[in-house]
């Protein structure tokens, strides 16, 4: 038994490893175009009307995507789902350094986007659905690690690709500049990522919806062991709707005719994981550092600096998911949010304009790099890891698809507009503003989390109700 036990959990540890890595793809897609905003502002002329748009397309792919991967992946499986996202991820990769105008390089974004938002709702749902329930918040968590591993990788390599040419604008190496480098570094991890899917299963509760039930039967016995196996298929078969597949109308309650409040936890959990500016952060991290007096290569070590605290901090939800739960870790990541984001506020409140550009005291300027990096951190024990965990393991197996579907689509559509509205707010409405806003959402969300968010630790996802 000792011997099957270890093989078992080889076998999810190398399913989770693999289906992570689209994790770390999204981390690296989404935190690249960080240092190659000056390039692509030079590049393509654009205003900052147009750097926003530029930066943002991809987050209209990443709706679409998360959109149409959480129903895609009723109809051809969630590893079917994640090959597709590996291609996409090569394609954007090469498109966005090869561009030479801004429509091809927003063509090559969206398609990193949709990849992006496959990626993020079907990795975490993936691993729920073959993790053993007493661990599954913790090697789900593992998604978020490798996004902010993602986020780092690509915050250092733009960092020194930077570093060697001598600024994103220089020529690096074959004539082109710098900031394409950054794009193509992205190439091998993708990679990497497709090959490897080749060797890990499909979800089970996928195969048993499909009535696949000899494959689904085979990928338990090696998940779960063979006496397991049998009773875990049949709760699987008896918590789906033996009359039909799976789809988008299940969200609607029969005995209501209302929408589920489940879905609507859902969808307020990923709206307000955006609403409190946390990828104004991982975005425009180096022009928000640069706006308040730091150099680009000081904006962009710090970016560095927040995405090594903001692994930590993962660890540290990894910790606790499980001991704790999911909706205390959320409570305390709300406040600690809240207090990072006003101080952040304040500090810049108290800055001057000097020839159009805010600048701070010294004082002040220590104040909001110490408070922003305790709101990043506070982010990654929280609402970060938290938020993938829940959508992935929350709904029940029959609208888990529909679920992530809607859930995804509303967390990069409110991605997208705080992602878009930041040049503007930044050159209309300035800082101070636009950090107050973010802070009264990270407020609203602990009022959301406890009134209306119910815990989920240690629950079969058979056991899954709403």
């Amino acid at each position: 038994m000792a011997r099957e036990n270890s093989h078992n959990t080889r076998f999810v540890s190398l399913i989770v490893s693999v289906a992570t890595l689209g994790g770390f793809l999204f981390g690296f897609d989404s935190g690249v175009i960080n240092g190659t905003v000056d390039g692509l502002q030079t590049a393509f002329d654009s205003t900052s009307i147009g750097t926003g748009f530029n930066v943002a397309s991809m987050l209209l792919g990443c709706a679409i995507g998360a959109f149409i991967a959480g129903r895609l992946s009723d109809v051809i499986g969630r590893r079917a789902v994640l090959l597709i996202a590996a291609v996409l991820f090569l394609l954007s990769a090469w498109g966005s350094g090869v561009a030479t105008d801004a429509t091809t390089f927003v063509i090559a974004r969206i398609l990193g986007g949709l990849a992006v938002g496959a990626a993020s709702v079907i990795a975490p749902a993936y691993i729920s659905e073959v993790a053993p329930a007493e661990r599954r918040g913790r090697l789900s968590s593992i998604q978020q690690v490798m996004i902010i591993v993602g986020l780092t990788a690509a915050f250092l390599s733009n960092y020194f690709l930077a570093e060697f040419a001598g600024g994103s604008q220089a020529e690096f190496w074959g004539g082109y500049a710098a900031w394409r480098w950054m794009f193509w570094a992205e190439l091998v991890p993708a990679a990497l990522f497709l090959i490897l899917l080749f060797f890990i299963p499909e979800s089970p509760r996928y195969l048993v919806a499909k009535g696949r039930d000899n494959e689904a039967q085979a990928t338990l016995s090696r998940l779960l062991g063979e006496e397991s196996a049998g009773a875990k298929l049949a709760e699987i078969k008896a918590s789906l709707a033996g009359d039909h597949q799976p789809r988008l109308s299940d969200l609607v309650s029969s005995a209501t005719g209302k929408v589920r409040t489940i879905v609507w936890v859902g969808i307020g959990l990923a709206t307000f994981q955006q609403l409190v500016g946390i990828n104004i952060v991982f975005y425009y991290g180096a022009v928000l550092w640069q706006a308040v007096g730091f150099t680009e290569n000081d904006a962009l070590k710090i970016n560095v600096l927040s995405g090594a605290l903001s692994i930590g901090a993962v660890f540290f939800a990894i910790a606790l998911i499980d001991r704790i739960g999911r909706k205390p870790l959320l409570f305390a990541g709300s406040l600690l949010m809240t207090a990072g984001l006003a101080v952040v506020a304040l500090s810049f409140a108290t800055g001057s304009l000097v020839d159009g550009e805010l600048v701070l005291s010294d004082g002040a300027g220590l104040a909001a790099l110490i408070a922003a990096n305790v709101y990043v951190v506070a982010f990654n024990f929280s609402w970060g890891p938290v938020m993938w965990v829940m959508l992935g393991e929350m709904f029940p197996n029959q609208i888990r698809g529909s679920g992530l579907a809607v859930s995804g689509f509303a967390q990069w559509t409110a991605n997208f507009l705080i992602i878009m509205s930041f040049p503007w707010l930044l050159t209309n409405v300035g800082l101070p503003v636009t950090y107050g806003f973010y802070a009264a959402a990270a407020l609203i969300s602990a009022w959301f989390v406890a009134k209306l968010v119910k815990e989920t630790a240690g629950r079969e996802l058979e056991a899954m109700t709403g």
